[in-house]
């Protein structure tokens, strides 16, 4: 299964300039997934980090290592339908090579384990096959509105 940007929205509530997956190319429901993220030069973080020598932010590749991370269960279980991924956690992120205008992330996430809500992926994220960032995300499937 594959998703576009269109079917990616149906599921994630982000939206420009937080949305950080641009298509899922990979996807086995409850499993794993592999998402692409597309690093653009009019992305508004790049005019001041850093103006001279533009590079995506770590927490921005660790953010979209996390949207793919919830869309491994958001695309395939009826029963999270209109959940939310909310951060829970992050563990062992290393950050091995800069992203810049003009690199292609490819994430591939799979699950560690899911109970209750509460999922921990671990994260590769690579350019051009160069590994970029790794890390482990734990979040929760807030399936209720907050406060409820």
């Amino acid at each position: 299964m594959t998703m576009d940007a269109v079917a990616i929205q149906q599921r994630i509530p982000h939206r420009y300039p937080f949305l950080m997956v641009d298509r899922i190319v990979e996807h086995e429901p409850g499993k794993r997934a592999v998402g692409i993220k597309n690093v653009t030069v009019n992305e508004p973080h790049f005019t001041g980090h850093y103006p001279e020598r533009p590079v995506m932010p770590g927490v921005l590749i660790l953010e979209a290592i996390a949207q793919v991370g919830g869309l491994i269960f958001l695309a395939g279980d009826a029963s999270l339908a209109g959940a939310v991924p909310l951060l829970a956690g992050v563990d062992k992120a290393r950050f091995r090579r800069m992203v810049v205008p003009g690199d292609q992330l490819r994430i591939e996430a799979t699950v560690d384990w899911f109970r209750k809500g509460v999922a921990k992926v671990s994260a590769t994220a690579t350019v051009d096959g160069e590994v970029a960032a790794t890390a482990e995300v734990m979040f929760a499937l807030q399936t209720e509105a907050p406060g409820g």
